[in-house]
């Protein structure tokens, strides 16, 4: 029996259909991922699935007794107490018990007190009679394994913590439905890995939205997609969900230039003026008026962001070069004997656990920060921007135009002048979009946005700090191909380890003690070269801090869209093959030169042009198999 079902669901707002009737059934045992492009309306959907939102129009059932626990992207307003009170709050009726003990044993530890020490032993008789003891180590447990502080207040967190602290209390309540949005962002790796391997044992249900395919990956066993009103549910994994998505995307090109193309014959027909207006012909006439209605009802699928990257001159050869550089706070040390390289055209991605300094190494390379020991060498002509992923760059309460024009309605993008709306719109935001305030946008669109600011101005270092947080899976196939196009340098802080894997050439690793090593390739080469460990712990390790040499340097993956390309050829080829042997015919048969005229030439150019078309293309072939391996 289903958990919850949705019922032809609408839902507008005010302007075209967010649901345009959408149904959905989540069964005990579900790993349902959620996706769709940003703006699709998939943190609403959790919204109604919650009991936040209620519908428009349809009906939503839900067993009874259901128990549905959400952590959503923006951080609720109001919560107050400590990190324990917080998380503690999650386990329903006995949330009060374990506070209250957690802190009475607290002030024990402090100052004994009698009266404390009997309505601990009161609080204990009370808790073993309901079970509380299990919960409150799976409280402390969970608390151990996200790193939080149980006495922390939680209003004093940043933003990053307070979502660990939220998950966590999601994670304690053992709800029928744990529905998770956007779960990995602000989380290092290892916590990412932990988490999978906890839904994977000890959760039976879960709904999320994510953007990291390695997570979706690994966790997903059923995947629905939003897509322009509509919901299409998959059975199956994240990797054969991407199979038949392009398959469905190809199907309803074909459907649509077929029915454009019965539409424009109508057109024609109807023009013809007396034929259309018999008697005999008025359902015809009926008909085109329906056709017309259906095209312009046609919701068109949001087109792909169109980003591009000013290269500035090039940097000199060397960009930084550190020796046995120490840095730290007060008595804590953050980075411990750097020495490192970075040359022109490296790709670099920094991973670590949170706060263990990657941020702090950036600024280092930067030459924002002097070390306390040791030196560092920065290179000349370097023209940096920087990606933070704090999006502090941007003012919530102007709006998208005023961000990025900052009082210019004309930018200089590649040399030529552009309107900043035009420009906009290459990031996908609409006209009325760019005149809203950055503080109504989904994480998504900022991100975007941020990007679009960015880009204004030309580099040959790009720096960003997690930027893949929140982005749809066609922007950051995008983002991939752009950076590895890019001819400058990169120093990518991510814990999106496919992004890492698409992207950069070698990785600096962060220890919790202030070791930095250094490997060749992305996060599965770091893992190979580590001994080929299947779940891993980025905390310091005890030997001394060395530069490693690589065991084996591997070649870059291919991205989504060199995988499409690859795919393409083989078909491509043949195409032009095929039309070779059609022109050679024709230059073989004697009855063409009859009355071929400035045909014979016209050919001939055209087998030379496809003389070159080949080999490029076998040229392409043979370099992508190649990266593949």
């Amino acid at each position: 029996m289903a958990l919850i079902t949705l019922r032809d669901i609408t839902l507008a707002f005010g302007g075209p259909p967010l649901f345009d009737g959408i149904s959905l059934q989540v069964e005990p045992g579900d790993r349902l991922c959620l996706m769709g492009r940003n703006g699709s309306g998939k943190s609403t959907l959790l919204k109604l699935i919650g009991g936040e939102l209620p519908p428009e129009e349809g009906e939503i059932q839900r067993q009874q007794g259901l128990k549905v626990a959400q952590v959503a992207q923006d951080v609720p307003s109001g919560l107050t107490g400590t990190v324990f009170d917080v998380v503690a709050s999650g386990m329903g009726n006995v949330a009060d018990l374990l506070a209250e003990y957690h802190h009475i044993s607290h002030e024990l530890a402090v100052a004994g007190s009698e009266t404390l020490l009997a309505r601990l032993e009161d609080l204990q008789h009370q808790l073993e009679e309901s079970g509380g003891w299990l919960l409150h180590q799976e409280v402390e447990r969970v608390l151990k394994r996200l790193d939080l502080d149980a006495e922390a207040e939680f209003t004093s967190l940043s933003g990053g913590t307070k979502r660990r602290v939220l998950l966590a209390r999601a994670l304690v309540s053992s709800p029928d439905i744990l529905v998770l949005d956007e779960p990995t962002n602000h989380l290092d790796i290892d916590t990412i890995l932990w988490l999978e391997e906890y839904l994977a044992k000890s959760v039976k249900t879960v709904l999320f939205v994510t953007h990291d395919r390695a997570f979706a990956r690994r966790v997903a066993n059923r995947v629905a997609e939003l897509d322009r009103g509509r919901l299409y549910a998959f059975s199956c994994g994240y990797d054969e969900f991407v199979e038949r998505r392009e398959a469905l995307l190809e199907a309803e090109i074909s459907r649509q230039a077929l029915f454009d193309k019965k539409l424009a014959q109508e057109e024609v027909w109807v023009r013809q003026g007396i034929k259309a207006r018999r008697t005999r012909n008025e359902g015809r006439v009926r008909a085109l008026k329906k056709l017309r209605e259906e095209y312009r009802q046609r919701r068109v699928q949001q087109g792909t962001a169109k980003i591009q990257l000013q290269q500035a001159d090039r940097s000199g050869a060397l960009v930084a070069e550190t020796e046995n550089v120490s840095f730290g706070y007060d008595n804590r040390t953050i980075i411990k004997n750097l020495s490192t390289t970075i040359m022109r055209g490296d790709r670099i991605g920094i991973i670590g656990p949170n706060g263990s300094g990657k941020t702090t190494l950036l600024r280092l390379l930067l030459g924002e920060l002097q070390p306390k020991q040791g030196e560092i060498k920065l290179g000349t002509r370097r023209e940096v921007i920087y990606f933070d992923q704090l999006r502090e760059q941007l003012d919530l309460d102007k709006s998208v135009q005023e961000n990025v024009g900052e009082g210019n309605d004309t930018l200089i993008i590649n040399g030529s002048s552009r309107h900043i709306i035009g420009y906009l719109q290459d990031f996908l935001f609409s006209p009325e979009r760019a005149r809203s305030p950055v503080s109504i946008l989904s994480g998504g669109e900022r991100n975007r946005l941020l990007l679009a600011k960015l880009f204004t101005k030309p580099s040959n270092i790009l720096v960003m700090d997690e930027p893949t947080n929140d982005l749809d899976a066609e922007t950051l196939d995008l983002l991939e191909d752009l950076l590895l196009e890019y001819s400058g340098t990169l120093l990518l802080v991510s814990h999106d380890r496919e992004f890492l894997n698409n992207v950069v050439t070698s990785t600096l690793v962060v220890g919790n003690d202030g070791t930095v090593r250094e490997f060749t390739g992305g996060y599965d080469d770091w893992l190979q070269q580590k001994g080929g460990e299947t779940t891993v712990s980025l905390s310091a390790e005890k030997s001394t801090p060395e530069k490693l040499k690589p065991q084996k340097e591997r070649a870059r993956k291919l991205s989504f869209k060199e995988e499409r390309e690859l795919e393409a050829l083989p078909e491509q080829i043949a195409a032009l093959e095929e039309e070779q042997g059609n022109l050679h015919a024709r230059l073989s048969d004697p009855e063409f030169y009859k009355n071929a005229g400035t045909e014979i030439a016209a050919i001939n150019a055209r087998l030379a042009a496809l003389e070159q078309e080949l080999e490029a293309a076998y040229l392409r072939w043979d370099e992508l198999e190649a990266i593949r391996g």
